[in-house]
Formats: structure tokens, sequence, C-alpha cells
């Protein structure tokens, strides 16, 4: 068996927050006079409000434009270390905002971090409004020319209606930005096209719940809307992980991390996970191309990449 760190593979669902190193939060807190975030609880299934209020923990801790710069600098060379030649972090900029001196230098601080190493993707809300998606949107398309290459939508998508974010997206369509909102995560199928059809969405963050309508299944495959899976992010919250089915259905797959700090595990863990649910080496290669074609990596490091897994296979 080929050894999965050396898979050149991308993650495209990481979150800024999500993507501190355990030790930099630990430092980061402590500097600020706030607790660590309990660990998640084990032995049980827990509900969305016990995750968020350990990512609000963390994300309090991120005070200044250093600690951005520091964790999106962190997170490159430990995706590196990982074999993820790329990798997409997407950010709120609401979040940090305040702190920052608004949501332009929370943007232009994660590019200059980033410095053409990684990909920055602009979210906002399923609980916020429509006119801050907007808003955050219409950002997203300034920035566009010097590095922010997305859209989404995050948290918790029971908050919010699809359609009342039709316009935020259509405005980063229009400036040729990515949509990749989250979507399926509790809602049900319809959840999921829906946020193909009216958001124009042509990558999913998680959109597990697709796997029950071969309906959609068959829907999502020939549009070719990529799944960004997250294979430790599921147990937390009693939800099995239906990979085979959706990989049976023709459905793209990547393979994500979405929170590290909180779940515990790198993206060459997530292929491991992959690989005891009965994948064998060319699977894994075939979902580490799929990771790559539907990344916004520059060309020449996709092309190289996807000679890396070809090698990676053959050895």
């Amino acid at each position: 068996m080929g050894d999965l760190r050396r898979l050149p593979k991308a993650n495209l669902h990481l979150h800024l927050t999500g993507a501190m190193r355990p030790a930099t939060l630990a430092e980061l807190a402590t500097r600020a006079g706030l607790p660590l975030p309990p660990p998640l609880p084990g032995d049980v299934a827990h509900g969305w409000e016990a995750f968020q209020e350990r990512y609000d923990i963390a994300r309090s801790a991120v005070r200044t434009a250093a600690d951005v710069t520091r964790v999106i600098r962190e997170t490159i060379a430990d995706s590196e270390d990982d074999g993820a030649a790329w990798v997409e972090i997407q950010i709120d900029p609401t979040s940090y905002a305040q702190r920052l001196g608004g949501e332009a230098a929370v943007v232009e601080t994660a590019l200059a971090a980033a410095a053409g190493r990684a990909g920055i993707v602009l979210a906002s809300s399923w609980a916020g409004s429509p006119e801050t998606a907007a808003r955050i949107a219409r950002l997203a398309a300034l920035y566009r020319p010097h590095g922010v290459l997305g859209f989404g939508l995050s948290n918790d998508e029971r908050r919010g209606r699809v359609a009342d974010f039709a316009e935020a997206f259509r405005i980063a369509a229009d400036a040729g930005l990515l949509s990749v909102p989250h979507a399926g995560f509790y809602e049900a199928a319809w959840h999921v096209r829906d946020c193909v059809d009216l958001l124009g969405a042509r990558r999913i963050g998680h959109g597990l719940t697709a796997a029950a309508d071969p309906v959609t299944l068959e829907f999502l495959a020939e549009r070719g809307v990529t799944l960004e899976v997250c294979p430790t992010s599921y147990p937390p919250f009693g939800m099995s992980l239906p990979l085979a089915r959706l990989l049976e259905a023709g459905v793209p797959v990547a393979l994500g991390t979405d929170d590290p700090l909180l779940f515990g595990a790198d993206l060459s863990t997530q292929y491991a996970i992959a690989r005891r649910l009965g994948l064998d080496d060319a699977a894994l290669a075939e979902l580490a191309r799929q990771s790559i074609h539907a990344s916004a990596a520059p060309p020449a490091l996709r092309a190289s990449m996807l000679a890396g897994v070809d090698a990676w296979l053959r050895s």
C-alpha cells in the first residue's frame, strides 16, 4: 500500500479557525486570557450547538492580523507536509473584521499570507442575512483579481433559505468566482439540488444527504458537482459516511479536513479512513485526482500534482 502522505492531493474544505494548530490555539488563548475549548464528546453524538460553542471560543483567540497570518502560513506548511500541495481556506470576514479594522483588511491580510500558495474562499453564513451575504460576495468579486477564488455559505444550513441567497451567488458568479456553499448536512437531498439550481454551486460542502436519493445522485453526477466530504466530521454528529454510494453513483468527491483543530485529523487521515472502508490505492488515487480537478489551483500546479498522483500509483 502506498504512503498516503506522499500522495499529491488538494484540500478544498478547510476553515481558517479550524485549521489552527492546537499549540497555536493554546498560545493565543493564553495571551487573550481565554479558556481552551473543551474536547468534543467522544462517547455520544452531539448537536451543532456543542460544536459551534467550541469553534467560537477558538475563533475569539484570533485577535490580530499577525494571528491570521500565522494560522494561514502554518496551515500551508502543515498541508505541504501532508502531501496537499494546494489548500483552499474558507474565511468569513465578518468574524475578524472588528479586530482587524474592517472586512477588506481581513481579506488583504489573508491574501498576503497565502501569497499564491493557497486559495482563499470568502464565506457568509446561513445564519446571516441575504444583505450581508451580498456584501461579502461583492467583496469577493473585488478581490478576485488578487487571489480570492470562491464564495460560499457556512454554518448550520437549517438557519437560512436557499432562495434568499441567490442574489449573493449571482454576484459571485458574474465575477467568475466558484460557488461553494455548505449543503445537505442536516437538510435532505432537496437542499443539495436547490443549492445547485438556485445558487449555481459547482462544489458542495458535505452534501451527504444526497446519498439517500438516487435522483439527486444522478443529478450531481451528470452535472459534475463535486462533494467536499470530510470523514472525521460526521461521527461526532452521529452520522454515517456513505462514501461508497457516492462513488458508485459517479459523483465526484474531494476529501477535506473541515476543522482539524476540533476533529483531530489531517488530510492523509481522511484518505486512511477511505482505505479502511475498502478503497484500494487505485481508488484513492482517483479521489486525489478528483480533488485536484475540482480545485482552483493554478494550471501548472494542477498538472504537476496530477503527474505526481500517477507516479505515486506506479510506485
